[in-house]
């Protein structure tokens, strides 16, 4: 089956989109035939690439009761008759650069696994991480060529940021307009998130409270000149400076 990799920056809303694309095709009770129907699951990878943890994480995210110190070969068969059961069309993996916390070994048992479930339950996989979810996968050449990397890159200076700063505004709880779509403040904004929609979600949160607090009822450049942030790539410098 075809499947999807969807790679980017921590923190720049990939959860968000599959979270959102699982909330579009929601499970049915199904109240016509005996079980539930799940045509869309997502679950997280686990921190390490251990098969029956990732079989668990299924089986959790599906309330299905499991022996969790059963072999894993055990809850391999339970997820496989489960999926097909409740109609299961897609599985998407969050996290799953996480394949790369363990040794090549476990990796490769890992990959397998996908390569396992893609083929015998006939359904996509999407992988959901960072760069290194490509690295994790081009290990194994039949797994890279199944898996269509997708990259969500930075945002930048464009008429689409500007659209997602109006979206923003639309629902921020102030009483004056803040004009965030506007150049100036809008440049401000990309360069203080550094183009990631997590970072700008904080970013406006803090500064919507300090206009609240001070007043204002309005966000503008001299308001984020004087709230208490730092952009993502200064505090992560401090840290490795600690270190």
């Amino acid at each position: 089956m075809p499947n999807l990799l969807i790679v980017g920056d921590t923190n720049n809303g990939k959860t968000m989109i599959v979270s959102r694309f699982q909330r579009q095709h929601p499970a049915s009770d199904n109240p016509a035939g005996e079980h539930v129907i799940v045509p869309v699951l997502l679950v997280q990878a686990p921190p390490v690439p251990e098969e029956g943890r990732f079989y668990g994480n299924i089986l959790e995210a599906l309330s299905a009761p499991y022996k969790p110190r059963g072999p894993a070969g055990e809850r391999q068969m339970q997820v496989i008759r489960l999926l097909r059961t409740i109609g299961t069309r897609m599985l998407m993996i969050d996290e799953i650069h996480h394949i790369l916390a363990g040794p090549i070994h476990r990796q490769r048992q890992f990959l397998n696994v996908l390569k396992y479930l893609g083929n015998e339950l006939k359904i996509p996989v999407v992988g959901v991480g960072t760069i290194d979810a490509v690295r994790a996968v081009q290990t194994d050449p039949q797994l890279a060529n199944r898996f269509e990397p997708v990259a969500l890159r930075r945002w930048q200076m464009n008429r689409e940021w500007q659209m997602l700063l109006s979206s923003f505004e639309s629902i921020l709880p102030l009483r004056k307009p803040s004009h965030l779509a506007e150049l100036p403040i809008a440049t401000a904004l990309l360069a203080w998130s550094e183009g990631t929609i997590g970072e700008l979600a904080s970013l406006l949160r803090t500064a919507a409270r300090a206009a609240i607090e001070t007043g204002e009822e309005c966000i503008t450049e001299r308001l984020l000149g004087q709230i208490d942030w730092t952009p993502p790539s200064l505090r992560r410098n401090a840290v490795e400076a600690i270190l």
